[in-house]
């Protein structure tokens, strides 16, 4: 799926927050969330997110990427 590609980290992190997650403190430029089906995420908040995390994290959200991709 490469509309998956060059996701900004910013980007990414709004997503997950429409998708009910909740903005955690993180450490440096890395945020966390934690999910509603209580999972947490970490995606760093500055440049591009690489496609392998990026897809990681979708699964641990409990979403699918084309549901992710509506949200961006």
């Amino acid at each position: 799926m490469p509309r998956l590609r060059n996701v900004q980290g910013n980007d990414a992190v709004k997503a997950f927050e429409r998708a009910g997650a909740v903005k955690k403190k993180g450490k440096g430029d890395h945020v966390n969330l934690k999910a509603p089906n209580g999972q947490l995420i970490t995606i760093p908040s500055r440049g591009v997110v690489k496609i392998g995390l990026l897809k990681n994290a979708i699964k641990k959200a409990g979403i699918t990427e084309e549901e992710f991709l509506n949200l961006l």
